[in-house]
């Protein structure tokens, strides 16, 4: 890596709470993931994950809790393209053998955190091969930003292996066609708990002077393929989300990513698909 100058990490302390951040948004899309049952809908499942975090204390989120069953884990409408209203969860009802995706951001005293979590109900042989093969994404981000590559760079060598495994990138599929963002602490507590097109205000007024700043810096606090990420990743915490689908079935995990200087480093290893792999590593 080349950037060993210009922002720097949060310290040892604010990584901690960014980490316990983290795990309780873990814990929750565990736990409502666990409890999910055929017939149960999309909206519930988004209300159970936002029910989870209030009861633990959160009073923020970076973006509302997001659940897609089926189809639409793979970011498909069966009425036509996928667009931002899409996001939103729906009435959609789950089924035995349907793959499904909760995606929560809770703030805790100011530390973002953002997960995706992928699970299926009963036996989806697709969505086991996809588990499996995400596994390469989780490697293969941090290597390339230590091995000196751009975002952008970053971005393309996923889309290399996403076309290599024969499945399709769903992460373009996300506004900006971003896989990743920024994260940080936010300190004002203006705006707190109120909401547009799903994310806080506070999220979009942090955003939006992000992109200011970094953009006077040519630099991006949203990671894409385009121009504007043709630059080393900026030191710091950036919340990361490969998501990859073959037909109707989608999979993705979102976790924050520490960059330095001159590393690159998950900041917590304990985590469901982690476990998963370690798991599936032992028994082969």
């Amino acid at each position: 890596m080349s950037n060993k100058t210009g922002p720097t990490p949060p310290g040892p302390e604010a990584l901690e709470r960014h980490r316990e951040a983290q795990a309780l948004a873990y814990r929750c899309a565990e736990t409502v993931g666990a409890g999910l049952e055929p017939g149960v809908t999309e909206r519930e499942a988004a209300r159970r994950m936002r029910g989870f975090l209030r009861d633990n204390g959160v009073e923020d989120f970076f973006h509302i809790p997001f659940a897609w069953f089926g189809e639409r884990t793979a970011f498909r409408s069966l009425k036509g393209p996928w667009t931002p209203l899409h996001f939103f969860p729906t009435n959609k009802r789950l089924q035995e053998g349907m793959a499904y995706v909760l995606d929560c951001s809770p703030v805790v005293d100011g530390y973002v955190s953002d997960i995706g979590y992928a699970g299926v109900i009963g036996e989806n042989r697709i969505f086991e091969a996809l588990m499996r093969d995400l596994a390469q994404y989780r490697t293969l981000i941090p290597e390339r930003i230590k091995a000196g590559d751009t975002l952008a760079e970053v971005y393309a060598a996923v889309d290399n292996l996403i076309a290599q495994q024969g499945y399709e990138s769903r992460h373009k599929v996300y506004p900006g066609r971003v896989i990743g963002h920024q994260v940080g602490h936010m300190s004002q507590r203006r705006n707190m708990g109120r909401y547009a097109f799903g994310f806080g205000l506070r999220t979009l007024e942090t955003l939006g002077r992000e992109i200011v700043t970094e953009g006077i810096k040519g630099r991006s606090p949203l990671w894409a393929g385009g121009r504007a990420s043709r630059h080393a990743p900026t030191p710091g915490l950036w919340a990361v989300e490969p998501h990859i689908g073959f037909r109707n079935v989608g999979v993705k995990f979102e976790e924050l990513l520490v960059v330095t200087g001159d590393d690159a480093y998950w900041l917590d290893d304990d985590l469901p698909h982690v476990r998963r792999w370690q798991l599936e590593g032992a028994h082969a």
